[in-house]
């Protein structure tokens, strides 16, 4: 069963505010860079700039990481049975030195923190940012680590046997986020 929760023009919304959020809490655009992970991290994260320049008429910059090499169950599926994924190594492009920036990563949904954990082990090898800021267009909850977004679309509670799907018009389908039961209780 899916549940349509937010549509395309909730998305802009969201995105509109978020972005008037990060401008007010950094006291403009001077300082701050937007690194998306991979993927629908960088999809928000494209919006994002896109409307802080808009806004400010100015372009921030922009970059966008893949955790897969940083992750913490990377090796704890055994090669060869039904559960083992062979990763699969996105693009990672941060153009522009880190150390001093205030960072703010950017991701579609926050669920455990784990991504997020391993988002932040990743930026470090792209210099010493001044701060780790953190935006999402979905909190689901069901934290195992501690952290926490800056800066929050929607939060959304769900049960651990629900999924949440966001969909994004640059990978071909309309824009929306939906909750879907499954039920063999995998997130």
């Amino acid at each position: 069963m899916k549940k349509i929760i937010l549509d395309p023009p909730e998305i802009a919304r969201i995105i509109t505010r978020i972005s008037h959020e990060i401008l007010e809490k950094n006291r403009g655009f001077k300082g701050i860079a937007l690194v998306g992970i991979q993927t629908g991290g960088v999809f928000l994260a494209n919006r994002i700039h896109q409307k802080i320049q808009e806004i400010d008429s100015v372009s921030v910059p922009l970059g966008e990481l893949d955790i897969t090499l940083y992750r913490d169950d990377l090796g704890l599926k055994k090669v060869g049975t039904p559960t083992a994924d062979v990763p699969t190594i996105k693009t990672t492009s941060i153009p522009f030195d880190l150390t001093g920036l205030s960072v703010v990563l950017v991701d579609d949904v926050l669920f455990t923190g784990r991504t997020i954990r391993a988002a932040m082990d990743g930026l470090i090898d792209f210099g010493r940012p001044k701060q780790i800021q953190l935006a999402v267009l979905i909190d689901r909850g069901h934290r195992e680590l501690p952290i926490r977004a800056d800066f929050v679309g929607k939060n959304l509670p769900t049960a651990h046997n629900e999924k949440v799907e966001v969909r994004w018009k640059e990978s071909g389908d309309d824009d929306y986020v939906c909750v879907i039961n499954n039920e063999e209780g995998n997130p």
